[in-house]
């Protein structure tokens, strides 16, 4: 009889420890799924400025070339 006991005990341990394991490879998962989906997002926004950052020189360079044109020419056809 105590031995069914001890044995049934140590079934209950076994499962309990089985849920508890399988509840923490959950969490892990889940922890590693936030912390994957953060990178992304962060990565996206350095990449969003980066690009910001691009657009604005282009359209910098691209207003003062058009600036010193129309003056070169307007020096042109002015004399």
């Amino acid at each position: 009889m105590r031995m069914r006991q001890s044995l049934n005990q140590f079934e209950t341990a076994f499962e309990q420890q089985k849920v508890l394991e399988q509840r923490r490879r959950q969490q892990l998962r889940h922890r590693a799924a936030n912390r994957s989906r953060q990178r992304r997002v962060s990565r996206s926004q350095q990449q969003g400025k980066v690009r910001f950052s691009v657009l604005a020189v282009c359209l910098t360079v691209t207003v003062v070339a058009v600036t010193v044109a129309m003056f070169e020419a307007l020096t042109f056809f002015m004399s």
